[in-house]
């Protein structure tokens, strides 16, 4: 029984679309593991800091 309450909710996982913000939080999430790993002086707040910055630039591309 267990098993196929596992198996209902991994299928349900594949089809799941992630949304723009949870795309975001996952792409931030990955550059600080990465950075991080490497730079122990990189905070998540720097993180999130350059993110906006990006996001402004290409924005204020976009008009």
């Amino acid at each position: 029984m267990v098993e196929r309450a596992l198996e209902s909710l991994l299928e349900a996982a594949k089809k799941a679309q992630p949304s723009a913000r949870q795309r975001e939080e996952q792409r931030r999430s990955f550059a600080y593991g990465n950075t991080a790993f490497e730079n122990k002086l990189i905070t998540r707040e720097m993180i999130n800091q350059q993110a906006e910055s990006i996001a402004r630039e290409r924005d204020a591309g976009k008009r």
